[in-house]
């Protein structure tokens, strides 16, 4: 039984620092120098480590770090019941491997209750597992069967709902949707909610929607404003909307307020395109001008993004420098 979440709780967006050796492991793999059972065993050791490190920081709501994925296209499409995967076709883990879908979707396990599993047997803290979203995987995958993308959205929509159900069965009560691609296809908007929808109906746990402008390499993929979400996201059936602000400043929070935006915010407060450490006290700053836009009952502190590109060192400062800063808020709030 984890314990009940703090006011303004804390979490990461999904994924924790890759060790350079863990690289160079799946890259050996890559190559078949290395045994699946080899490297499974080395990404188990990172989970854990990054578990723990999460909860040293002062992080109210963990994940495994996400070491056994090589990103976060390649570990859903090799997964996905009717989608085709070239093996063969990279080198370097980091890359993305050729895929395409030349028929209607199968229905069947991502194997994704792993992860919930895992964690519960790790960590007493809450947790969330991040799932890739309808959208970002359309914009991966060949398309050679589905009429439009909308289509091949709505039929994976339709698809994960199953994994989420799974997830929730097996122990998960937090879900992420992970959908970058928002950003950089804003006319897609309309048929990526319906998709959305599509994949949390009926599922019983807090989902997030999480939407940024990219960390590829990390470095972001698009810019612009999120005005291009309103108010068309106020139809998205989640809990809470995640959303990158430290790099980019916090002049779209106004929105949340415009529109009366329903659910909780999750705010990016660290930056995680640069090796710089936030102080607690500029952490602090930036959820105090969040709480001038969104109640503290509805706030939730993140980085902007996953860490994946961050060492480890930095990584745990900035998460450590964030736990500290929401306390020191919480305390001027009386909780």
């Amino acid at each position: 039984m984890t314990p009940p979440l703090p006011i303004l709780p804390t979490t990461v967006i999904g994924s924790y620092s890759m060790p350079e050796w863990l690289e160079r492991a799946k890259n050996e793999y890559l190559s078949r120098r290395l045994s699946r059972r080899d490297l499974d065993e080395m990404h188990d050791a990172v989970r854990k480590a990054a578990i723990k490190d999460q909860e040293i920081a002062g992080i109210d709501i963990v994940s495994d770090g996400e070491a056994q994925r090589d990103n976060m296209i390649d570990y859903f499409t090799e997964r996905l019941p009717g989608v085709q995967v070239d093996l063969g076709s990279k080198r370097f883990y980091y890359d993305f491997y050729e895929s395409i879908v030349r028929s209607k979707l199968a229905t069947g396990t991502l194997g994704l209750a792993e992860e919930a599993k895992f964690l519960g047997k790790f960590s007493t803290h809450a947790s969330k597992i991040s799932v890739s979203g309808p959208h970002t995987l359309v914009k991966r995958i060949q398309n050679k069967h589905y009429a439009t993308e909308e289509a091949f959205a709505l039929d994976l929509g339709r698809m994960l709902n199953l994994e989420l159900k799974e997830l929730v069965r097996a122990g998960a009560t937090r879900l992420q949707i992970d959908e970058p691609y928002f950003s950089g296809f804003p006319e897609d908007l309309p048929w990526a909610l319906k998709a959305i929808n599509e994949m949390v109906a009926g599922v019983n746990a807090h989902v997030t929607l999480h939407i940024c402008y990219g960390n590829r390499y990390g470095k972001p993929s698009f810019e612009g404003s999120y005005q291009f979400l309103f108010p068309a996201i106020l139809e998205a059936k989640v809990q809470a909307v995640s959303m990158e602000f430290a790099r980019r400043g916090e002049d779209d929070l106004k929105l949340f307020k415009e529109f009366n935006v329903p659910f909780q915010v999750a705010i990016g407060v660290i930056d995680v395109k640069t090796n710089e450490v936030e102080s607690p006290g500029f952490v602090a700053d930036r959820i105090r001008r969040g709480l001038d836009v969104i109640g503290p009952e509805r706030l939730i502190i993140t980085p902007d993004c996953g860490l994946v590109r961050l060492p480890r060192d930095v990584a745990f400062s900035k998460l450590s420098a964030m736990a500290e800063g929401t306390r020191s808020v919480r305390k001027e709030l009386g909780r």
